[in-house]
C-alpha cells in the first residue's frame, strides 16, 4: 500500500516539476550499461522526492534504468537507490536514518552468495543552484537557498522554484560492488565505509561546482591591509615619500579598488543564460576535449589556475561558459585594464574579472597589492584564469610567454598554502576570429584603438555564422610536484610572513611558462578552416582545383590519424569533402568555375585572414612537413639520415614553434611518419635500403604539397645560418637588423604576406635558440661567432631551400 501511494504522490508530483526544471547532465565517464548479472544501482544525497524526479528524467535521457525502480536479484526486490539522508524536519524534530546502510549491506551481502554478480554502483549529485555559503550569512533569500544540507520540505520548496532551472547532475564513474566484495568484505563496516566514502565524494564535488565561502570586496579590503606585506609597503611609501600613512592608506585602497572583483552569483546566472543563447546564433558547435582531468582536479581539491592560449576577447567568455557547463565554479579572471570601460568594466566586475595594468612600471605598492591580492584568492580556494602571453595574438601563433603572474603564482605558494597549485593549459580554437581584420591593421602599423562600448555595439551588429569553436583542456602542471622533481629544496623558502624571492625562482618560472606554452600546443584542435588555410597557403597561387583540395584534406587527416602529432590533438571526423564544404558555407574562399570544374582560392584580403587560421596548427605539421621535404629534396635518404636531420632542425625551431617533442620522441615519430607513408604507397624502400619516392604523380602531388607548410621556417633558418656563417664575427644586434633586411627582401620576392615572417622577435627567438644549442656562441668582445657543428646544420638548411632564396641571401 506504501509503495501504490508513493507511486501516486510522485506522479502527482512530476508534472508541476517540469515547469520548474531544467537540469544540465554532465557524465565523468560513459554510461552504464544493465545486464541480468551487471545490475545498476545510484546513491544520492538526499531522500528527496523532488531529487529522484530530476534524477529519473536525466536518467531516460541517457538510457539509464528508472531510479524508482526496483531490481530482483536472486529472487529477491531491492531499491534501486540508496539516499544518503532524509530531510530536516520542519519542526526541529531529529532527522530519521534512512535504509542506506541496510540497503548497503544486503547488496553486499548477494555479492558474496553469488560469485557471478558484479553490480555497477552510479554515484550521483544533484547541486541546485550554484550558490556558494557567504562569510557572514544574513537572513536573506540568498542564504535560504545556499544551505542545502538535508533542507526541509519547505525550504526544498523554493530551492526548486527559484533553482529549478539551474540544477546541475552529476554522474561519477561506476563503482563495481563485485570489486567493492572482493578486496573489502561484504560487513558492515564495508558498508560503513561505502556510505562515508560517498558523503566524502559528493561534498568535493559541491565545493567544486559551487567554490569555496564568498567574502565581500570590503572583507577582503580589510583582510589585504591587514597583510603583513603590505602593512610593511605603506610604511616605507609613506617614509621614503615623506607623506602620512594615512594617505598613502589611501592610494592603497584606490588601487585595491582598480583590481578586485566583486562577484555576484545572480549575473553569472544571466551570463550564463545570455551566453547560451549568444552562442546558438554564433557558433555551429562548441566542442570540449579533456575535461574530465579537469573535473577530477577540482574534486581532489586541486587550485586549479586556468592558461589558455589568447586569440579574441571571445575567450574571456567561451572558457567561462564552459567551465560552469562542465559543472565547476567560474573562475576569478585577471582582466586586462583596457577592458575596465564602462559599462563593460562594472559587468566583468560582477563576473568574476579582476583587472591588471599593463605594466607595473616600478610601482612597488601596486606590485605588492596585486600580488597579496592574488595570493589572498589562491588562499581562499578561488580557481583564477590568466593569459600568460599576456595580450591577444595577432599573428594567430602562440607568443612568448609573459612570466609575471606565474612568478607571483609561486610566490603565492612560497606563503604555504596547504593546497596544490595546478596550472591548466587550455587550447582555444576558432574557425573564425573576429578582430582577425583589426589584428591585420594593426600588424601594418595603424594604432590600436581602445576598447569602448561604440565598439562592443559594432562587434554585436556584424554577429554572424562563426563556425565552430574548440575548447581542448591539456596535459595539467602540478606547480608543487614541479618544483619537488627540479628543486628539492623549495619548501626551504616558504614564509607565511615575509616570502622572498629565492634565486631559482626565474629559471623556473621561464621554464614552467614554456612548458606552459608547449602544452597549450600540444592539445591542439584541427579544423576545417584551419586545414584548408594550411594546404592553400602551401600551394604556388593559393588556389586548387575542388576535386585537388579533397584529396589534400584526406592526406593530411590521414597523417595525423595514423601518425599523430600528439595523444591530445583532436582531429575532425569527417572526410575531406565535408569539411571543405563546411569552410565553402562560412564564405572563407573564393569559388569560381571554368571548362574544368570548381576552383577554390584566396583573394590577397582571405589570404591575410586565412594565414591566421593557418597559424593556429602549423605546429602540428611541422614534423611530418619536414620530413615530407626530407624525402623530396634527397633522391638517397636512409633512415638514420631522416632521424638525424629531423631531430636536428626540428630542436632549433621548437622554441619558435613552442614544439613538445624530445629527441627520443622525435625519433620515434619519425619512424611513425615513414611507416604512415610507406603504408599509403607515398615511399618505398629501394634495394639499397634507402627511401625513394612513388612515381604515382598523385600522391607526388600531395607528399610535395605538405613538404611547402615549413617552407618560410626553413627559410628564416637558411637566413640565419648563411649570415651568421659568413658575417661573424657580429653584434647579435647587427646579426638581427640583417636578418630582418633580408626576410624583408625574400618576402617581396616571393609574395610572403606574414607579419611573422619579418618580425624582429621571431628572429630573436631563432638566434637564441641557435645559442642554446651551440651552433652560436659569445668570443671575448661579446660578439657572436659560429662554432664548429654549424657547418653540418647549415648544409642541411641549404639542401631544403630553393636556389632563387639562396641567391637572394647571397646577395
Amino acid at each position: 500500500m506504501t509503495s501504490v501511494l508513493r507511486s501516486f504522490f510522485y506522479l502527482l508530483l512530476k508534472f508541476p516539476l517540469r515547469l520548474f526544471l531544467r537540469s544540465k547532465i554532465v557524465l565523468d565517464a560513459e554510461t552504464a550499461v544493465e545486464t541480468p548479472t551487471q545490475p545498476i544501482f545510484y546513491i544520492v544525497s538526499h531522500q528527496s522526492a523532488s531529487d529522484l524526479l530530476a534524477l529519473q528524467k536525466a536518467c531516460k535521457d541517457q538510457n539509464l534504468p528508472d531510479p524508482l525502480s526496483k531490481i530482483k536479484i536472486n529472487n529477491k526486490f531491492f531499491e534501486r537507490t540508496i539516499c544518503l539522508a532524509k530531510p530536516t524536519s520542519l519542526f526541529g524534530f531529529k532527522r530519521r536514518k534512512t535504509q542506506a546502510l541496510q540497503q548497503g549491506l544486503a547488496i553486499l551481502n548477494e555479492h558474496h552468495v553469488d560469485k557471478t554478480l558484479d553490480g555497477q554502483l552510479i554515484p550521483v549529485n544533484l547541486i541546485w543552484g550554484r550558490i556558494p555559503t557567504k562569510e557572514k550569512n544574513n537572513a536573506n533569500v540568498s542564504s535560504l537557498l545556499a544551505e542545502q544540507a538535508s533542507p526541509t520540505w519547505l525550504r526544498k520548496f523554493f530551492i526548486v522554484l527559484f533553482l529549478g532551472r539551474d540544477n546541475l547532475i552529476r554522474f561519477s564513474e561506476v563503482l563495481s560492488l563485485r570489486n567493492m566484495s572482493d578486496n573489502h568484505g561484504n560487513d558492515k563496516d564495508t558498508a560503513h565505509k561505502l556510505l562515508r566514502v560517498a558523503r566524502f565524494h559528493f561534498h568535493r564535488q559541491n565545493i567544486a561546482a559551487k567554490g569555496p565561502r564568498l567574502i565581500h570586496r570590503e572583507q577582503m579590503f580589510t583582510a589585504l591591509f591587514a597583510n603583513p606585506s603590505i602593512k610593511r609597503i605603506i610604511k616605507d611609501e609613506a617614509k621614503n615619500k615623506n607623506i602620512s600613512p594615512e594617505k598613502v592608506k589611501k592610494q592603497a585602497l584606490a588601487m585595491m579598488e582598480e583590481i578586485a572583483g566583486d562577484y555576484s552569483v545572480s549575473l553569472v546566472r544571466l551570463g550564463e543564460r545570455i551566453l547560451r543563447w549568444l552562442w546558438g546564433r554564433l557558433y555551429t558547435d562548441i566542442k570540449v576535449n579533456n575535461s574530465q582531468v579537469l573535473r577530477k582536479l577540482a574534486q581532489d581539491g586541486h587550485e586549479i589556475i586556468y592558461v589558455p592560449c589568447h586569440r579574441s576577447h571571445m575567450d574571456y567568455l567561451l572558457l567561462s561558459y564552459v567551465i560552469i557547463q562542465e559543472g565547476l565554479v567560474m573562475p576569478r579572471i585577471a582582466a586586462g585594464i583596457n577592458l575596465n570601460f564602462w559599462p563593460a568594466g562594472a559587468i566583468f566586475r560582477k563576473g568574476g574579472a579582476f583587472f591588471i595594468r599593463r605594466s607595473f612600471a616600478g610601482n612597488r605598492l601596486y606590485s605588492t597589492i596585486f600580488r597579496e591580492y592574488l595570493g589572498l584568492l589562491f588562499e581562499r580556494g578561488y580557481a583564477v584564469k590568466y593569459y600568460t602571453e599576456g595580450g591577444r595574438s595577432r599573428t594567430g601563433r602562440l607568443l612568448p610567454p609573459k612570466t609575471g603572474m606565474l612568478a607571483m603564482t609561486i610566490q603565492s605558494l612560497l606563503r604555504g598554502i596547504d593546497r596544490p597549485l595546478t596550472l591548466m593549459p587550455v587550447y582555444l580554437g576558432y574557425e573564425h576570429v573576429m578582430e582577425v581584420g583589426t589584428y591585420h591593421k594593426e600588424l601594418s602599423g595603424s594604432e590600436k584603438k581602445n576598447e569602448s562600448i561604440l565598439g562592443v555595439l559594432k562587434a554585436i551588429k556584424n554577429l554572424r555564422n562563426y563556425g565552430n569553436g574548440y575548447v581542448n583542456f591539456g596535459e595539467p602542471i602540478n606547480i608543487n610536484n614541479y618544483l619537488t622533481e627540479q628543486v628539492p629544496h623549495w619548501k626551504d623558502a616558504i614564509d607565511p610572513i615575509d616570502p622572498q624571492k629565492p634565486n631559482w625562482l626565474t629559471p623556473t618560472v621561464n621554464d614552467i611558462s614554456n612548458q606552459l606554452m608547449t602544452n597549450i600546443n600540444q592539445c591542439a584542435a584541427l579544423n576545417g578552416v584551419a586545414l584548408v588555410a594550411l594546404i592553400l597557403h602551401a600551394s604556388e597561387n593559393k588556389a586548387l582545383a575542388k576535386h585537388d583540395l579533397e584529396k589534400h584534406l584526406d592526406f593530411f587527416l590521414k597523417i595525423q590519424r595514423e601518425a599523430p602529432f600528439s595523444k591530445e590533438l583532436t582531429i575532425p571526423e569527417e572526410n575531406g569533402a565535408d569539411l571543405l564544404a563546411h569552410v565553402i558555407s562560412l564564405n572563407k574562399v573564393t569559388i569560381s568555375e571554368d571548362s574544368f570544374g570548381t576552383i577554390i582560392s584566396l583573394d590577397s584580403s582571405a589570404s591575410l585572414e586565412m594565414r591566421y587560421y593557418r597559424n593556429n596548427i602549423l605546429h602540428t605539421y611541422a614534423l611530418s612537413s619536414l620530413i615530407c621535404r626530407l624525402l623530396t629534396h634527397n633522391s638517397r635518404i636512409s633512415n638514420e639520415q631522416i632521424v638525424s636531420q629531423s631531430i636536428n632542425l626540428l630542436t632549433t625551431l621548437k622554441e619558435d614553434l613552442f614544439l613538445w617533442q624530445t629527441p627520443e620522441q622525435i625519433t620515434v615519430q619519425v619512424k611513425e611518419l615513414l611507416t604512415t607513408l610507406e603504408s599509403n604507397g607515398v615511399i618505398k624502400h629501394t634495394e639499397s635500403n634507402f627511401w625513394a619516392l612513388t612515381e604515382d604523380t598523385e600522391l607526388l602531388n600531395q607528399i610535395h604539397l605538405m613538404a611547402e607548410c615549413i617552407d618560410e621556417s626553413i627559410q628564416r633558418l637558411a637566413i640565419i645560418t648563411s649570415l651568421a656563417t659568413r658575417l661573424a664575427p657580429l653584434t647579435r644586434r647587427e646579426l638581427e637588423e640583417k636578418v630582418v633586411a633580408i626576410a624583408k627582401r625574400l618576402a617581396v620576392l616571393n609574395n610572403i604576406t606574414a607579419p611573422e615572417f619579418i618580425d624582429k622577435k621571431s628572429q630573436s627567438t631563432l638566434i637564441n635558440t641557435l645559442r642554446e644549442q651551440g651552433y652560436l656562441a659569445l668570443n671575448d668582445d661579446g660578439l657572436l661567432v659560429v662554432c664548429p657543428n654549424m657547418t653540418e646544420l647549415k648544409t642541411s638548411i641549404t639542401n631544403l631551400v630553393s636556389i632563387e632564396v639562396l641567391q637572394s641571401i647571397a646577395r
